[in-house]
């Protein structure tokens, strides 16, 4: 999938929490209360919604109660949410090239490219020239990059299943498939229809 994160929220899983990032650049219109897009489209005043019902401020909300937790268990081994949600992704993908990887990271790419020489450094991570096309870097996990995952597994899994408990299974499971169809969206301007000469 090439859109931002993983939108299982398995939390180390797929760790699919860090998909509340990317409604940060749609803020003023999901604030809107109004849904009368000739409202918006005109340029209207409209009132602002109530920041617990703000799509962006919920989710982000969200992410930061579920992400405490999992700080507190990545801060025991060192090692940064980042770094970890990029080891989840070439785990899960296999050898990825580094655009690639940024996008389903959710991270910038030159942020990314900074954060892999430090990887490298640590033997998490390793570095190779694209056979196809030499201007490219595919990224593969190490077996020290698996062990950090390995180690946090246990952890991971028990996190996880507190959260089931505390808000019921059938519940995450949908939260999770609506995320997926957030994360699916066509989130491109409209037209009004085909363009004139």
């Amino acid at each position: 999938m090439s859109h931002c994160c993983s939108a299982r929220l398995g939390l180390f899983k797929n760790d699919a929490a860090a998909v509340m990032v990317i409604v940060t650049p749609f803020w003023a219109l999901f604030d809107l209360v109004s849904s009368d897009q000739e409202t918006v489209k005109n340029g209207h005043n409209a009132p602002l919604r109530r920041t617990a019902r703000s799509l962006p401020i919920a989710l982000l909300r969200a992410r930061e109660r579920v992400m405490g937790p999992i700080r507190e268990i990545l801060n025991e081994s060192g090692i940064s949410e980042q770094k970890f949600r990029v080891l989840r992704v070439v785990e899960e993908s296999g050898p990825m090239e580094q655009t690639a990887l940024a996008q389903q990271a959710c991270l910038l790419l030159p942020s990314l490219t900074r954060m892999l020489r430090a990887m490298e450094e640590e033997g998490l991570l390793s570095r190779a020239s694209d056979p196809d096309d030499g201007r490219k870097s595919i990224v593969t996990i190490t077996d020290q990059g698996q062990q950090i995952l390995q180690d946090h597994a246990g952890d991971a899994a028990a996190l996880f299943s507190d959260f089931e408990a505390r808000f019921g299974k059938q519940r995450m499971e949908d939260l999770l498939d609506m995320l997926e169809d957030l994360v699916n969206l066509d989130m491109q301007k409209k037209t009004d229809g085909p363009k004139k000469d």
